[in-house]
């Protein structure tokens, strides 16, 4: 399978990367690596430094590499900070994603994994946590994950656009 890693540079995506290209698969990393870093990049890969913010080089990564699927990891990701600069979160997380659901539906790609957080769901009335779990986010960064969660059910409902959504608890090992 041929797949596009968006954030293949940091943590979780380049160990995703790694597996994946263990596992046989065709991939491409697109990162801008200001959360990611270069030493992280497994030399399989094909690497395209750029931005999702950057609607222009996203929408040319897409129709140029035409991946099976998307598996999207770039974001801001601190609770701190996303209560100091909230914006910076809506930016990346909310606004810069649609660049690549645009650039998706354009290429007619239609598969994508999403990396959300726990943060959706706030504190939680019961456990365990589920999918019924009403989700409470407390901060920016969990609203921003949340608002592209609801985004993503309405590119699935319009657009065909398959999703799922990987919430986090906490990713050991960093």
């Amino acid at each position: 399978m041929k797949i596009l890693v968006v954030g293949g540079a940091g943590y979780i995506g380049s160990i995703c990367a790694e597996v994946l290209l263990d596992q046989g698969h065709e991939i491409a990393i697109l990162d801008n690596l200001s959360e990611g870093h270069r030493r992280a990049l497994d030399a399989r890969a094909e690497f395209i430094e750029g931005d999702l913010a950057d609607r222009k080089t996203t929408a040319a990564t897409l129709a140029q590499w035409r991946p099976d699927a998307v598996m999207h990891f770039a974001a801001n990701a601190l609770v701190g900070e996303s209560m100091e600069n909230p914006s910076k979160y809506f930016r990346n997380n909310i606004a810069a994603g649609l660049n690549l659901l645009d650039a998706m539906i354009a290429a007619d790609v239609k598969r994508l994994v999403f990396s959300s957080t726990c943060a959706t769901f706030g504190p939680p009335e019961r456990v365990p946590i589920d999918e019924e779990t009403p989700q409470r986010p407390i901060n920016p960064y969990g609203e921003s994950k949340l608002a592209f969660e609801k985004i993503l059910r309405w590119y699935d409902t319009i657009h065909g656009l398959r999703f799922v959504s990987l919430r986090y608890f906490n990713a050991a090992g960093a």
